[in-house]
């Protein structure tokens, strides 16, 4: 094997000589280094080498120290000490601290050659091994990256499923035509300063944007009255939490968002409806989300009046917190500046087919 390098060590020029020879008539290439430091330089500068043979008591740096700096620098190189019979124990403790064998002053030909292969033999397992691990880690990677991939175009087409959802209500409800949206990513934009996690990001997100879904089975002459509603009707009406739960729960992606579609009527006192939940009962979703309906509520024009500004939806907004509104919720929501807000809904106003389910991993200024 001639492009197999064995680096000799050994201060003896015989000993030395005598290895180099039987290697050379071996086909193999040794290269010879007379002290500790030499081997360290050659280690350093003339790398790799298929194997070391090394004496234990080498001058300047021994062998024991030449072991550790190949397992520092080349640990899939194997080592092989040569010791005399008197220092067999240090041999053996060698082979403990990562050398691969030793052989005795004085060996025959057939010993060295032996002793050479089965380290060769090992190497090449070792890189076998290593190119087997770092093609199977790039296969995962791979394959984890089209999975990854797969799931990110599901979960878009998804959400291309919701949106024609809610551009459907819109087409129902004229008069709150655009709000699903504008409500979404406000409720995003105050969800992140809360630091709620991205993985509950999106169900945060399509709850929001669901919320009103359950509006389609209210009767149009209910849904679409100009006028104030009755108390009979009113009771119609508010049956669209549950009406919009019953029709999410079922669809697997969709679980956990309906339970903020069936909560954001509650009010943080326990005055909501439709079930009077109070305090930490509320998913945080659907209370993040009850700000951010009343902000797009009060600033945005409606039939029977035009919209008002974002500092005086603060100043209602404060005004209700502890009753309709997680204190907590709102302490965040007024940390934040009104431009953020006057931000989105320019944002939303100027791109016709902008969707905020589509930014919930993005992290676009006018979402943070």
């Amino acid at each position: 094997m001639a492009s197999s390098r064995i680096l000799v060590v050994d201060q003896e020029p015989y000993t030395r000589a005598v290895i180099a020879t039987m290697l050379e008539k071996s086909n193999y290439f040794p290269v010879v280094a007379t002290n500790g430091h030499e081997a360290m330089a050659r280690l350093e500068q003339d790398a790799p080498f298929d194997v070391v043979l090394s004496d234990i008591m080498i001058n300047g740096v021994d062998g024991i120290g030449l072991l550790d700096k190949l397992r520092e620098i080349h640990p899939d190189t194997p080592m092989v000490m040569v010791t005399a019979m008197q220092d067999v124990g240090v041999a053996i403790s060698a082979m403990r601290r990562g050398a691969y064998d030793y052989l005795l002053k004085p060996f025959a030909r057939e010993q060295l050659l032996a002793t050479i292969e089965r380290a060769l033999d090992y190497r090449r397992l070792v890189q076998q091994n290593s190119m087997y691990r770092q093609n199977l880690e790039e296969l995962v990677s791979a394959r984890t990256e089209m999975l990854r991939q797969a799931i990110n175009d599901l979960e878009r087409s998804y959400d291309i499923t919701l949106e024609a959802l809610g551009d459907a209500l819109d087409l129902k409800d004229a008069e709150t035509e655009g709000h699903s949206k504008r409500v979404t990513a406000y409720t995003i934009a105050l969800a992140r300063h809360m630091g709620v996690p991205d993985a509950q990001m999106r169900i945060v997100a399509r709850g929001a944007f669901l919320h009103d879904i359950g509006k389609m089975a209210i009767p149009d002459a209910i849904l679409l009255k100009p006028g104030r509603l009755d108390p009979g009707e009113t009771t119609i009406m508010r049956e669209h939490c549950l009406r919009g739960y019953q029709i999410l729960r079922k669809i697997p992606f969709l679980r956990d968002a309906a339970e903020i579609v069936y909560s954001h009527q509650e009010h943080f006192d326990g005055s909501g409806y439709p079930r009077g939940l109070h305090g930490d009962q509320i998913p945080l979703g659907a209370r993040i989300f009850a700000v951010a309906d009343t902000l797009d509520a009060i600033t945005s024009d409606r039939p029977y009046r035009r919209a008002n500004s974002f500092d005086a939806a603060r100043r209602e907004i404060r005004r209700c917190s502890g009753t309709q509104f997680d204190p907590a919720v709102v302490d965040v929501f007024l940390r934040i500046p009104d431009q953020i807000w006057r931000d989105l809904q320019a944002e939303i106003l100027r791109q016709t087919r902008f969707s905020p389910l589509f930014f919930i991993g993005d992290h676009r200024d006018f979402l943070i």
